[in-house]
């Protein structure tokens, strides 16, 4: 009862400090909402200007793939050069790299070259990493419980972000004439510009002297660690499975003879699920927890297969991929807050790597299996494959809760 009263007491006090916090957590936001454009753009165009260009045209989809693959690897580059320089030195340069991107893909697609191109969708994935950190750097200025609120401002931004990439699309593909969809990847450089303008106003903590505080446990040390075990799978999960479902989805709606567009108002519902719900889930796991909130999303992702196994109708896909959504949001949000109980200041940048690594490589893999999983097998056993790793995650969490994990001191 004693601890339970030092902790609210020194969670209020800690509130009240966090003023920097939420202006730091505003800051990011705005900056999810232009950088968060740059994957929508890749993915919206990836497709079709690979299909232009490549002259086997089995690999149209390559540049999307490679988007994803630059992601993953470039998590743990971004957050050593991060923890070397400081945050918003790292996400300046980021910043520079998703201008050099958007350049490189339209001068690909301007001299009918594939691999330049292809080249700078990978380029642009190596861009995301930058912007899929800025989640944790939210919580660095943050108290223990504004830290989920402040994770969920973040990841609100991607609302924005849902809006600004297609639009940028609709605005620019014909910018340059005769060289279709370029101005599109002029408009991605252009965001990533005014995204390096944002994240110059973020008030970081400075770089801590490596000789002051030691580098921290030893990385494996902190990875072997059963409470970041259950987070990294939780994230994993929810992340992985909702890439490999809505990959999936579209591609199976149209070959049950449904309609492109209702393929694409079904994205466009889904994409807000994820992301509308990031007003309220920080509060969520203030009352509730982090396992809660974090196993609630696993179900809903669960439930999501569930629709989809019981009928093929525009009703049964839209529903799948609102609770997909709905079930990211919450699982993936609860995931992040879960692995920021893991490390200590001087640690954070390789835990967060060492995170970010394993979720989006895993959602990389996930994003290029699933089409060709769908086309072999159909959309049936895209469902079924949920429910083992949904299980596995679930069984973590409900042990974590149970107080058989202990967090070492």
């Amino acid at each position: 009862m004693t601890v339970h009263t030092r902790i609210s007491d020194g969670s209020t006090q800690m509130h009240a400090g966090d003023t920097l916090a939420k202006r730091n957590a505003l800051v990011l936001a705005v900056a999810q909402a232009l950088g968060g454009a740059n994957p929508a753009i890749v993915v919206s165009l990836g497709g079709m200007v690979g299909q232009m260009l490549a002259e086997n045209k089995q690999f149209a989809t390559v540049p999307v793939s490679l988007s994803h693959l630059g992601l993953a690897l470039g998590t743990i580059p971004a957050a050593m050069l991060m923890k070397r320089a400081g945050r918003r030195t790292g996400y300046v340069m980021g910043g520079s790299i998703g201008v050099l991107a958007g350049c490189m893909a339209a001068f690909g697609i301007a001299s009918t070259s594939f691999l330049i191109f292809c080249l700078g969708t990978f380029i642009a994935g190596f861009y995301s990493s930058f912007v899929q950190s800025y989640r944790f750097a939210a919580t660095d200025t943050a108290s223990d419980g504004f830290r989920p609120r402040a994770i969920a401002w973040v990841m609100s931004g991607g609302i924005a972000a849902g809006i600004v990439g297609p639009q940028t699309v609709i605005w620019t593909q014909d910018l340059i004439d005769n060289v279709p969809f370029a101005g599109a990847f002029l408009g991605q450089a252009a965001l990533a510009l005014v995204a390096i303008v944002v994240v110059a106003f973020l008030r970081a903590p400075p770089v801590v002297a490596k000789s002051t505080v030691g580098g921290g446990r030893p990385l494996r040390e902190i990875v072997s660690q059963p409470r970041f075990i259950v987070a990294v799978v939780a994230g994993l999960v929810s992340y992985a499975l909702m890439s490999f479902m809505m990959t999936a989805a579209p591609l199976a709606m149209i070959g049950c003879g449904l309609p492109v567009g209702a393929a694409a108002l079904g994205i466009q519902w889904h994409i807000l699920a994820m992301f509308v719900p990031s007003f309220f889930t920080g509060r969520l796991i203030v009352r509730f927890g982090k396992e809660r909130v974090t196993a609630t999303g696993l179900i809903l992702i669960a439930l999501a297969a569930v629709v989809g196994l019981s009928g093929l109708t525009v009703w049964h896909f839209w529903t799948v991929l609102v609770l997909l959504g709905l079930g990211w949001n919450l699982g993936f949000i609860g995931a992040t807050a879960l692995v920021t109980d893991c490390y200590r200041p001087e640690e954070r940048a390789k835990v967060q790597a060492a995170n970010d690594f394993l979720v989006f490589g895993a959602t990389a893999t996930a994003s290029f299996g699933s089409g060709t999983l769908l086309n072999a097998s159909g959309w049936d056993l895209v469902n079924w494959l949920v429910f083992p790793p949904i299980m596995i995650a679930l069984a973590l969490l409900f042990w974590q809760n149970r107080g058989k994990i202990v967090v070492p001191a």
